[in-house]
């Protein structure tokens, strides 16, 4: 499987989608969780849950682990991370060094 870095398509495609994003509010507000969990609170069918956490297996933000004959749903936040790291960390860097000048000048020695 392509790591979600070589692979940011994968990343985007699976965060594009409102359903997906909203699979991943679940399981960061409660990580764990199994098939039956997650269906509970959207409005489709179970095969279209399954293929939307197929997605987001592909792109690296969820993990699974077999309890028994259950399969449970884990949050991989890395890949989200990353996309912070490489595309928005590097844009907030000069803002918050404008940010910090102009906090020093105004809080600098005054006549």
């Amino acid at each position: 499987m392509a790591d979600s870095v070589d692979d940011p398509d994968l990343l985007f495609k699976a965060l594009a989608d409102p359903s997906r994003r909203k699979l991943l509010d679940l399981l960061h507000a409660h990580d764990g969780r199994t098939l039956s969990e997650l269906c509970e609170h959207l409005d489709m069918t179970r095969q279209g849950v399954t293929q939307h956490l197929g997605v987001l297996e592909a792109a690296n933000l969820v993990g699974i682990l077999w309890r028994g004959r259950e399969k449970v749903h884990y949050l991989n936040p890395v890949p989200l991370q990353d996309i912070y790291e490489r595309w928005i960390a590097k844009f907030e860097r000069p803002r918050l060094k404008a940010l910090d000048n102009l906090k020093r000048r105004l809080e600098g020695p005054h006549e």
